[in-house]
């Protein structure tokens, strides 16, 4: 049995069947810097509710998760010293429940938790996916220098039925090895707005999204048709970042590629590449892509806010 501790508001909302979202918490302790961190982690849970929907940001302490947390204890995730907060995704979940104290989760922990909570709704930046060089130069897991760096969020996206809203993959990854990942997988991948994938920093990844609606109504008719099938599985809805906030794609793409090599140079990889190459990316365009990253951030949470509302009024 998954240890739950939901927050009273939290708990009252959905017996009364009112709209929640779930939101994460590693961006607080591992993704931006204090008082950033907790400025968007307030700003995130101010637009869910500006939307009409209650915020349940989730996080694990002391070997039990908390579904909702209140000012106190999200002050203490973007205070707690580096290195006193662990991660924790599926792989490492038993080990983070067990280590008491702390613990900050992820794309596929906030899922686990928040289904098991009965939310169907949880917003995210960007979700992880296929890194750069998985499966090798030639596309295969057995070529030479293959890493098979391949996020859980894939697995938990193709496992647990709930409406996932980002901004699409980071951008950072190989996302076109990610779109066919989800769609072997058999997860529904929509963008909001426009025919092209969001691109994480950028409006435009510059790929064709698998599926596209006009707006958040459509999109609630397309989860509420996929949960009423009672498949596994979640559904992806991508919006992209602000126009005022967004980069330039050819930028986005320049730069990416420039982290990415130094990575290689400097032989980051495993755990730790992923936030080295995020902060390598907000270093080389002078932090533009930090302000992309909390815009979109914040813009997510508020899409999610609206969705949930709609699907529970369906």
């Amino acid at each position: 049995m998954i240890p739950l501790d939901i927050a009273p508001e939290v708990a009252a909302a959905l017996g009364q069947g009112r709209p929640v979202v779930a939101l994460e918490s590693t961006l607080i302790s591992h993704g931006l810097p204090y008082p950033q961190n907790a400025e968007v982690a307030a700003a995130s849970e101010a637009a869910v509710r500006d939307a009409g929907s209650i915020p349940a940001t989730v996080a694990i302490r002391d070997g039990r998760f908390l579904v909702g947390l209140d000012e106190v204890a999200l002050e203490a995730l973007a205070t707690a010293a580096p290195g006193t907060v662990r991660k924790a995704a599926r792989p490492s979940l038993a080990a983070a429940l067990a280590a008491g104290g702390w613990a900050a989760t992820t794309v596929s922990a906030t899922m686990i938790a928040a289904h098991a909570a009965g939310i169907r709704v949880f917003a995210t930046g960007g979700i992880g996916g296929v890194h750069r060089g998985a499966f090798g130069p030639g596309g295969h897991p057995k070529d030479a220098g293959a890493t098979l760096d391949v996020s859980s969020d894939l697995e938990e996206l193709a496992r647990t039925p709930m409406a996932v809203v980002c901004a699409g993959p980071k951008a950072i990854l190989d996302v076109p090895a990610t779109l066919e990942y989800l769609e072997t997988r058999g997860v529904p991948v929509l963008a909001v707005g426009q025919e092209d994938l969001p691109g994480f920093y950028a409006r435009s990844s510059g790929l064709r999204a698998p599926e596209w609606v006009q707006d958040v109504e459509a999109a609630a008719r397309v989860v509420s048709a996929h949960l009423g099938l009672s498949l596994r599985g979640a559904v992806l809805v991508t919006v992209p970042v602000p126009a005022d906030a967004a980069l330039p794609q050819a930028l986005v793409w320049e730069v990416v590629e420039r982290a990415i090599r130094e990575a290689a140079e400097a032989r980051v990889a495993g755990p730790a590449l992923t936030p080295w190459l995020l902060a390598r990316v907000a270093e080389l365009t002078g932090g533009a892509a930090v302000r992309a990253n909390t815009a979109l951030i914040v813009n997510d949470a508020a899409v999610a806010g609206d969705l949930a509302r709609r699907l529970a009024r369906a």
